[in-house]
């Protein structure tokens, strides 16, 4: 899918996790989900879910896309998560989280409960619309985002059937 092929324009939140303090990672998401014709709210970095659901239970957008660099993305993204889906407000809302998602070394990702199928797994099972691993299929975000349905197209804001990215 290219930028000409988005269904509608999205309205957007992009930031980080609680503890991760990165940001360039955060300007490029945004760049990103603009190029492709998308109104992106910018949160930055260091946000708690509880935050997120203050900022926007009033007026919920159309995705919500979380990002993390430091390694801590799966514990940060299941509390985020979390608050999210126990926000009447917020429930039915897309939400994404991708890049750096655990601390185990290379050795330890290829199997058990820290393979990155598993880290997948159980952040889908808590709530999250999808999950991107790094290294990020950018064509494969791009098809998810062309995928959500704007706000004012979906009616009463149920919670979408998770899928895996």
């Amino acid at each position: 899918m290219n930028s000409h092929s988005t269904p509608g324009t999205l309205d957007v939140v992009v930031s980080g996790t609680e503890s991760d303090s990165h940001t360039w990672n955060l300007v490029y998401l945004q760049l990103l989900l603009e190029g492709w014709g998308h109104r992106v709210e910018n949160l930055g970095p260091c946000v708690a879910g509880r935050d997120i659901v203050e900022r926007y239970a009033y007026r919920a957008p159309d995705l919500i896309v979380l990002s993390s660099v430091n390694g801590h993305g799966e514990s940060d993204g299941l509390r985020a998560v979390a608050a999210l889906r126990a926000s009447r407000e917020l429930a039915g809302t897309p939400v994404v989280i991708g890049g750096k998602l655990g601390t185990h070394g290379t050795a330890d990702l290829a199997r058990g409960e820290n393979s990155p199928g598993a880290v997948a797994r159980r952040l889908r099972a808590a709530g999250f619309s999808a999950v991107f691993l790094e290294p990020v299929d950018l064509g494969v975000f791009e098809e998810f985002v062309g995928s959500v349905v704007p706000r004012h197209g979906r009616a009463a804001r149920q919670p979408l059937q998770t899928t895996s990215a």
